[in-house]
């Protein structure tokens, strides 16, 4: 209730205020704008492992980066940052010790090669890498082994994430795993790893 002491102004007769909010490109987060009934994030109706299904589309459709004999490497479609991919057998395998030793070095060798990849691309300050083996241990595709590589930049964490549930990508996925793809073909020999040329 307004009493006779208290002045309420007219909000047309404010001046328009200047809109000082930067905005950020980020298609790839719509997923978790777009959520079923349940208030969860909708997920693909399709049970098949995407990390099988991937080495079967083209590059850009599968979002691989690079093939090599026994891994390949894949952006991550929800990245926990910019530039996140990761390294996968072909081979449908859950645990790293399922890994033959050519296997295992390939698997390995590739984490290097990307790493070396991103700094030349993205020039990051560091890395995140890990598996997470087993839905307990994190793993949200836990029955096909994979490894993350996560680059890093000083600055790199904002409130956005803990505020607002949300992660800034200021890259498209198909633009980086672009960039990457040529970098991944450069540098793959100099790791005695195959490349498409």
């Amino acid at each position: 209730m307004v009493d006779e002491t208290t002045r309420v102004d007219d909000p047309a007769q404010f001046p328009p205020q200047e809109d000082t909010v930067e905005r950020l490109w980020t298609p790839q987060r719509m997923t978790y704008v777009l959520r079923n009934d349940e208030g969860k994030v909708t997920k693909p109706k399709t049970k098949e492992c995407p990390f099988c299904a991937g080495p079967n589309k083209s590059d850009e459709d599968g979002l691989i980066a690079w093939r090599g004999t026994h891994v390949f490497a894949i952006m991550n479609l929800y990245p926990y940052n910019v530039g996140h991919l990761m390294i996968c057998p072909y081979r449908h395998v859950s645990l790293i010790t399922d890994l033959d030793d050519a296997e295992l070095f390939e698997f390995e060798k590739a984490t290097t090669l990307a790493m070396t990849v991103m700094k030349e691309v993205s020039h990051p300050d560091g890395w995140n890498i890990g598996i997470n083996q087993g839905e307990v241990a994190g793993a949200g595709i836990a029955a096909h082994l994979h490894q993350h590589v996560v680059p890093r930049w000083n600055g790199d964490a904002n409130f956005m994430p803990i505020v607002a549930q949300t992660r800034t990508m200021p890259i498209l996925l198909s633009d980086q795993r672009a960039a990457y793809a040529q970098a991944f073909d450069r540098l793959a020999a100099d790791f005695g790893l195959p490349s498409e040329h």
